[in-house]
């Protein structure tokens, strides 16, 4: 049995560490091709590998971003560095941020000239709690202007945005189908196509 098939309630997962004991971690827990760790506000999460739905949104997303705005980039599976003192770990979906801004910074870069972070939930038991309620926080702690969320549960696009002391103040929550404009960014997604993902 892999780590990643456990899925162990979340208290066993909190565990006091260093980011840089996390980093060994999560570097080992990498050449499981099936195990994605993150380290967000104290907590180890460990996520399976994603399903073909999940990569087809995110290249959708891709695809979107990038009509609107050559100049951006959306790496998949950036590390970065989060939380209001940078003690997390994160691997987000996608990050939005210009052309070749990580080059040279390493698996976990800090935040700084990140303009946007995206997630699309996964199926697992912890996607609420990591999702929906630590990563919004950590980003926002980190000043990320804009976290987005494709949460499949729901069927909708969720934008978090205007981080104000750690609180994103704005959220807005649009069903598949819905134009949705990303605030500060110049871009707006037609939805429409994520219909097919619903279920």
């Amino acid at each position: 049995m892999t780590v990643a098939e456990r899925h162990p309630p979340l208290e066993t997962l909190s565990l006091p560490m260093s980011p840089e004991l996390f980093e060994a971690i999560a570097h080992l827990a990498g050449r499981e091709e099936n195990v994605k760790l993150e380290y967000i506000n104290g907590k180890v999460w460990v996520e399976s590998v994603t399903d073909s739905d999940h990569a087809a949104i995110l290249s959708w997303m891709f695809r979107q971003f990038i009509a609107h705005r050559p100049d951006l980039d959306m790496p998949i599976g950036q590390g970065l560095k989060i939380g209001a003192y940078r003690n997390g770990r994160a691997l987000p979906d996608g990050v939005l941020v210009p052309v070749d801004h990580f080059t040279g910074q390493g698996d976990y870069p800090d935040p700084d000239g990140v303009l946007a972070v995206v997630e699309v939930t996964s199926w697992d038991a912890d996607t609420h709690a990591r999702d929906r309620v630590e990563k919004p926080a950590a980003y926002a702690e980190t000043d990320i202007g804009v976290y987005l969320m494709v949460d499949r549960d729901a069927n909708t696009v969720v934008v978090h945005s205007r981080p104000v002391n750690g609180r994103y103040m704005d959220r807005s929550e649009h069903p598949y189908g819905e134009t949705v404009q990303l605030p500060g960014l110049g871009i707006t997604l037609d939805t429409d196509a994520l219909k097919r993902f619903a279920r």
